[in-house]
């Protein structure tokens, strides 16, 4: 089952949307941050760099991922979704660990802030683009169920709650609070440490082909049963692979099924399952019901 072409579009749009929000803010955050000196600016800056890193990474590899399978990756190219995750991960973890340390460096040596108001006029664009980014994110992973959308709509998330901190920092600060915002950089460090961690273990996840949800193998499970003449189901397993869903199952059937009836059966296990689940590609195998006692 290929990738549907809009499913495909629409992902591809993500990743560059992404990417071009990523660029104006560190772009803005830039300026802000070198005209305030702000740990705050430096951490939603350092994130946006981080960010922008990211995406371009996420974007090569859900190019990648949409490629259709071949000679070579027979059930197609799916986990380089995963494997931008990990990366991902590994990007937003170091720029955690680099403003953690600007923070406290910034508390031993306290530094007035300069130009307020142009960092929480740039705080607020970065709310809204962020904003409508994630609106758009969610969107697409509603449809297409893309790994690498949904790490990236994670990361993102985390961005829009950095945001908001940072914006509170610097509006404390213009108060004369400045050591506040050494307090805040260090705690939106741990929060995207956080972050990593939540993106590295979903990647690890898929690239471990961990079961999907419980609930959602029974229903599969039960619509294999619903069929007239399917006397029971087992060995049912499932993974994951970019927006593609794997399932294998075997299904129990009578005796005397010629070999065309047991065929057709399993075409209609198939059908029920894939017109439930669009994604899911599946593999099913008929086993006399003699046997199935036997085994048992």
């Amino acid at each position: 089952m290929d990738i549907l072409p809009q499913h495909a579009r629409l992902m591809r749009l993500a990743t560059v949307a992404a990417l071009a929000v990523a660029l104006t803010l560190a772009l803005a955050k830039a300026i802000a941050w070198w005209a305030s000196g702000s740990v705050s600016l430096l951490a939603g800056l350092t994130d946006s760099l981080l960010d922008g890193a990211a995406s371009l990474l996420n974007l090569a590899a859900v190019h990648y991922a949409l490629r259709p399978a071949d000679n070579d990756h027979r059930y197609g190219h799916g986990k380089a979704e995963a494997l931008a995750g990990l990366g991902q991960a590994l990007f937003i973890a170091a720029s955690a660990v680099l403003v953690a340390s600007h923070g406290v460096a910034r508390l031993l040596d306290p530094q007035p802030l300069g130009a307020p108001g142009l960092g929480i006029a740039v705080m607020l664009l970065s709310l809204v683009l962020t904003l409508a980014l994630l609106l758009f994110q969610r969107h697409v992973v509603r449809l297409t169920g893309s790994t690498a959308i949904g790490a990236d709509s994670l990361h993102y998330r985390s961005d829009l709650l950095l945001n908001l901190s940072i914006l509170l920092a610097l509006g404390l600060a213009s108060y004369g609070w400045e050591r506040l915002d050494a307090f805040f950089g260090i705690a939106i460090a741990f929060y995207i440490l956080w972050s990593a961690i939540s993106i590295g273990r979903q990647a690890a996840a898929v690239l471990m082909d961990k079961e999907l949800d419980p609930a959602i193998s029974a229903q599969m499970h039960a619509l294999a049963c619903a069929i007239p003449g399917v006397l029971g189901a087992h060995d049912l397993r499932t993974r994951i692979s970019g927006t593609q869903w794997f399932v294998q199952m075997h299904i129990e059937l009578p005796n005397d099924l010629s070999l065309a009836e047991a065929h057709r059966l399993c075409d209609q296990v198939e059908t029920a399952i894939r017109t439930q689940y669009p994604r899911a590609q599946v593999l099913v195998h008929a086993d006399p019901e003699e046997v199935v006692k036997h085994a048992t």
